[in-house]
């Protein structure tokens, strides 16, 4: 029997789904100059007329992971409670992320941080920038009801650090002690002590090297 069209769009997604899978792969460790279209083909266990279906370039499939790394960001729109309480849980939630995603994390720095890759990046953000907007304001407002003289520059400033953070720990993930920088985080911001550790294994502070 003909196969119904639930069925058909169920087996495409799986489809698209295995191919942006074996992208992060292939990207987390190559990186993304250096993977190519073939690589990501055979990871995925597809043909290349499949991916080239999907994706008809290779600049689509890290868009694609990238634009799914920014929908994670909004998340922070959901956090509720008083002004401290949403303040750590935006902490709590970056912290999270970094810990938990790492391979798309990397892509993220490296589509950033680097000169020929850094408009693809741009281009993601662009399409994304009325959701993000809304993000940056959501952080103001709660500078803003801590009160913050500039709560614009206080966003800027949280998240250039839980930037930085991401940043450390993607290099250097065997020796980061992320739940000693999450504390001092609380403690910069007279938030108080958190009463559970991050569900990640976090290193003594020592000294960071790569491993």
């Amino acid at each position: 029997m003909p196969r119904s069209a639930s069925v058909n769009q169920e087996a495409r997604e799986r489809s698209r789904e295995r191919i942006l899978a074996a992208a992060l792969e292939v990207f987390a460790a190559k990186g993304y100059e250096a993977a190519s279209i073939s690589e990501i083909t055979a990871v995925a266990g597809v043909s290349r007329g499949l991916v080239s279906y999907y994706f008809a370039t290779k600049e689509q499939l890290a868009a694609e992971l990238l634009d799914r790394w920014l929908d994670g960001i909004t998340g922070i729109l959901s956090i509720q409670g008083t002004p401290d309480e949403r303040l750590a849980g935006i902490i709590d939630g970056a912290l999270t992320a970094a810990a938990g995603t790492l391979p798309i994390q990397r892509l993220a720095i490296s589509l950033m941080m680097q000169p020929g890759t850094h408009d693809v990046f741009a281009r993601v953000e662009d399409a994304k920038s009325e959701r993000l907007s809304l993000v940056e304001d959501a952080i103001r407002d709660v500078f803003a009801a801590r009160g913050a003289a500039d709560p614009a520059v206080e966003e800027m400033l949280l998240r250039a650090t839980l930037e930085g953070v991401t940043v450390k720990l993607a290099i250097y993930r065997e020796t980061f002690p992320l739940e000693a920088v999450r504390r001092r985080l609380y403690a910069g911001y007279s938030l108080p002590e958190p009463a559970t550790p991050l569900p990640f294994t976090s290193p003594v502070v020592d000294r960071l090297r790569a491993k």
